[in-house]
């Protein structure tokens, strides 16, 4: 399983095919400090965890993970824990970069826990999802206010995090050259960069401390993104609620929202929602984690 190493520090590759009618790790490798663990190497769908040496990035680290879903090969990739942001007075370049490629009829699931910033912390996180036709993507991006427990309520200097996925354009009609063109299907960009009060995030966001986005993209999941959209409608809307939920159609798929007052609170519901994906991942993998 192992590939050609990375030089530079914190980065992480993975790459499934399908070999022999199951999805199987054909390269993994990382560098410290990011850990790539396999716990499943083999089977319907390959099961990945990242994690971080002393469980957060310091300043000055940057990561980054380059995954490959073959064709018809699935894959999901989790964390271990909430990824910690820890102080960063003098603003050092600290983030994490993902670059990943799903096959023709592949399927990558990427659901981490939330990101959670230190006071005094800056962080960027930049993603990218290129999908074959017939490809199916399930993307979480979470973030937590920090340290609420300890005072340190959305009290970190800079965050930011952006998420495009790719679709390849439909098949040419018979006679036309080929097209290896693609499209945009999707952006989220969140960007809190307080200059100090009263530009605190705190005051734009109210009582909420947990924010998650979930993505179903591609032609694999229109079912259960139908499905998503109309639970989400179903939901009832209650004055001061502490945990908020919406959702909108994206292509084929759904884009959902949620925000909570308590982070285990957002967890909660957003794996809730991702029930029907036990199907395809064989089981539910986030269950597993610790």
């Amino acid at each position: 399983m192992a590939g050609p190493q990375h030089s530079a520090p914190g980065a992480a590759e993975l790459e499934v095919a399908s070999v022999q009618d199951a999805s199987a790790v054909v390269v993994s490798s990382a560098t410290s400090p990011l850990r790539l663990l396999v716990p499943r190497p083999r089977g319907d769908c390959v099961w990945g965890y990242l994690a971080n040496l002393g469980g957060g990035l310091v300043a000055g680290d940057e990561t980054s993970l380059d995954l490959r879903v073959g064709r018809a090969a699935r894959c999901f990739i989790g964390s271990q824990s909430s990824t910690k942001v820890y102080r960063n007075p003098a603003r050092r370049p600290c983030g994490h970069r993902t670059r990943a490629v799903v096959g023709r009829d592949g399927f990558l699931a990427l659901v981490p826990a939330p990101v959670q910033p230190f006071a005094g912390s800056a962080y960027d996180q930049h993603q990218t999802f290129h999908l074959a036709a017939g490809a199916g993507l399930v993307l979480v991006d979470s973030f937590s206010s920090g340290r609420a427990a300890c005072g340190e309520r959305w009290a970190f200097d800079h965050f930011a995090s952006r998420n495009e996925v790719f679709v390849a354009d439909l098949p040419s009609a018979p006679g036309e050259p080929a097209r290896r063109s693609s499209r945009r299907l999707f952006l989220d960009s969140v960007r809190l960069d307080p200059a100090g009060p009263p530009s605190r995030p705190s005051h734009a966001v109210g009582r909420m401390n947990c924010f998650a986005m979930l993505l179903l993209a591609g032609s694999l999941l229109q079912g259960p993104a139908s499905d998503l959209l109309s639970m989400t409608a179903r939901l009832p809307v209650r004055p001061r609620a502490s945990l908020l939920v919406s959702a909108s159609p994206v292509g084929q798929g759904a884009c959902v929202r949620f925000a909570g007052e308590r982070t285990d609170q957002v967890e909660a519901e957003l794996y809730h929602h991702l029930q029907f994906a036990a199907g395809l991942l064989g089981g539910l993998p986030w269950e597993r984690r610790w």
